[in-house]
């Protein structure tokens, strides 16, 4: 009975530690699958990051091509608008000297 009352508390106290370091292990397993979640999560907003910079890239070129195609454009109708006044100007003036002649 003397050992009986000696082992009681050492069984015990065996038993509850294992039971703690399951807990611990499995405290430490949901850690680690929670931070590679999250490790997950940011390689993803990262990857999502990259795309939106480069399509923004992208944008940004097509918008400067139109912005320079307009330019052009706009250009080219003001020398046609400059060409067509310098003709007007040009008509009316020799229509001015075949009414003094």
């Amino acid at each position: 009975m003397k050992i009986m009352k000696l082992l009681l508390p050492i069984l015990l106290t065996a038993f509850a530690l294992v039971g703690c370091n399951k807990e611990k292990t499995a405290i430490e397993e949901h850690k680690d699958a929670t931070k590679s979640a999250i490790d997950s999560q940011k390689e993803a907003v990262d990857a999502k990051a990259q795309d939106a910079k480069k399509q923004t890239d992208i944008n940004a070129e097509i918008d400067k091509a139109k912005i320079e195609e307009n330019k052009v454009a706009t250009q080219a109708q003001l020398d046609a608008d400059k060409k067509k006044a310098e003709a007007q100007a040009a008509f009316e003036k020799a229509k001015v000297d075949a009414t003094k002649k």
